[in-house]
């Protein structure tokens, strides 16, 4: 009897260690599989990435994913395998072949389900084909040309005050000053941008400009940005994610919790009104679209208004600042041409977007500074699909990895240097061969940015209304700028500069 237990207590003991092996063979198994075996092990990349999603999900986790991207597309060429079901492209077809209306017979590329949370009410960026489709013919009324003309006086309304706002803060109010104090350009672009988006969302200011500081909620946003691009790619690996999670502050949470019920508020104090001011509300009220869309899809896409109308068009202003200051030959160009306008009151939406040096500026600044500067994935459709001329499975994640293409030589020569003219109709030699159509900083196909002229607009009426007033120049310790982190938007640094009011 003892030799019988001491047996099966023997093989007992041996049970722990026996499945922790199989987990550990089973574990080797699916990355010699991934690696070998798997339908993307034609497409070049890093073993590593082939082998497993946490290379990639580290990157994403510290804020250098798009640093990852440029130097493995340097390495390995215009497609990368960078996770064992993820491609990154940086070939401007790889656009078309994604986003582009399809005519080969295969389904669409839809939005990659496994990094979108669930929603009760969907918007506009992360609906369905059938649901995007509804909602962008009901948004596209506030967003059309027509509405830009009738919601130009507000917008001018608040570059006025911006201009004003900033004569005081470099102490320039009314006489030139021999030595101005230094200005946060990032929180004056951030203050004229959110008060914009907050009156057009909202039918009301959220007065940062007048009151010359943040308000709460506006802080939240950043960190709700950035929880919801974290909790994205957590999802992708649940038991990692579970793990990870500990690390993230519960203050993010809360940040996007107190977003979303701020939106819902002013969306709903707005609606009381029967008000007909150019603001979205009204526009699409007017189009008689407003029974064809819910109140939580309301605010579900107020929610997104105030994300990426705000906080891009700001960010683009900064980093392009930043670059001009850099380039004293291109900033005078660009002020040589603005000032060359009769007055003041001809900068507006006509005018400026007529001035081909301006709109060049804005395209190099797009380029060397994306606002979204990753990539925004969508999964291969059944049956797979080609992308650039090779097979791509059905399941794969796919997308343009945008900071990596616009600063390649295989888009762009000298693609690390901020050169305007190569955006002109007539560009120097050197760079008439740029394939300057990889530049998408708007997104492409059906589901292309709603709010695309509008950004335009804030960005040339913002940027020409400063240097029409300023001389501009940047703070002696301001350097490196650019070098940041990106959670889905970027980690800005204050952007210290002068401003000295010009001598006519």
């Amino acid at each position: 009897m003892s030799l019988i237990t001491d047996f099966l207590g023997s093989k007992a003991s041996h049970i722990p260690a026996t499945i922790a092996l199989l987990l550990i063979l089973y574990r080797a198994w699916i990355f010699v599989y991934r690696i070998f075996f798997h339908p993307l092990r034609q497409y070049p990349g890093p073993w590593i990435y082939a082998a497993s999603g946490l290379p990639h999900l580290y990157h994403v986790s510290t804020g250098n994913v798009h640093r990852m991207q440029m130097r493995l597309h340097e390495r390995y060429g215009p497609i990368v395998r960078v996770g064992p079901e993820r491609l990154s492209y940086i070939d401007s077809n790889a656009w078309k072949d994604i986003q582009g209306h399809r005519a080969d017979g295969h389904g669409s590329f839809e939005k990659d389900p496994s990094l979108m949370a669930k929603q009760v009410h969907s918007d506009i960026i992360r609906a369905d084909n059938s649901t995007h489709s509804r909602q962008r013919r009901i948004f596209s009324h506030a967003f059309s040309d027509k509405a830009l003309k009738e919601q130009e006086s507000l917008i001018r309304g608040y570059v006025d005050l911006l201009i004003s706002k900033m004569r005081e803060e470099s102490g320039s109010d009314g006489h030139i000053c021999t030595n101005p104090p230094t200005v946060d350009m990032v929180r004056m672009y951030n203050f004229t941008t959110f008060d914009i988006m907050a009156d057009l969302t909202f039918g009301e200011p959220l007065g940062m400009l007048k009151d010359g500081d943040y308000v709460p909620w506006v802080s939240n946003i950043f960190g709700s940005v950035k929880y919801m691009v974290l909790g994205s790619f957590l999802r992708v690996y649940p038991f990692f994610g579970r793990i990870a999670a500990v690390f993230i502050p519960n203050s993010l949470l809360e940040k996007k919790k107190k977003h979303d019920q701020f939106a819902i508020e002013r969306v709903d104090r707005r609606l009381q009104y029967d008000m007909d001011r150019g603001d979205i509300w009204s526009l699409v009220q007017r189009s008689a679209d407003l029974d064809n869309i819910s109140r939580g899809e309301m605010y579900a896409n107020a929610q997104v208004f105030m994300i990426a109308g705000t906080e891009t068009t700001a960010t683009l202003l900064s980093g392009l600042t930043y670059l001009l200051c850099q380039s004293s030959d291109k900033m005078n160009k660009l002020v040589g041409e603005i000032r060359s306008l009769a007055c003041q009151q001809e900068l507006n939406i006509t005018n400026l977007q007529r001035l081909p040096y301006l709109n060049a500026c804005l395209e190099e600044g797009l380029r060397l500074y994306p606002p979204a500067p990753v990539i925004a994935p969508r999964v291969a459709p059944l049956g797979g699909a080609t992308v650039c001329g090779r097979f791509v499975p059905e399941g794969t994640s796919v997308g343009v990895a945008q900071y990596a293409a616009y600063r390649s030589a295989y888009n762009f020569a000298d693609p690390s240097e901020f050169v305007p003219e190569r955006w002109l109709s007539s560009p120097p030699e050197r760079y008439a061969s740029d394939k300057r159509e990889v530049l998408r900083p708007f997104s492409y196909g059906p589901r292309n940015c709603l709010g695309k002229n509008l950004a335009y607009h804030e960005l040339r009426l913002i940027l020409a209304s400063l240097l029409w007033t300023f001389d501009v120049s940047l703070e002696q310790s301001t350097s490196n700028w650019l070098d940041q982190k990106t959670y889905g938007i970027w980690e800005k640094q204050p952007l210290y500069v002068k401003l000295r009011v010009r001598e006519e």
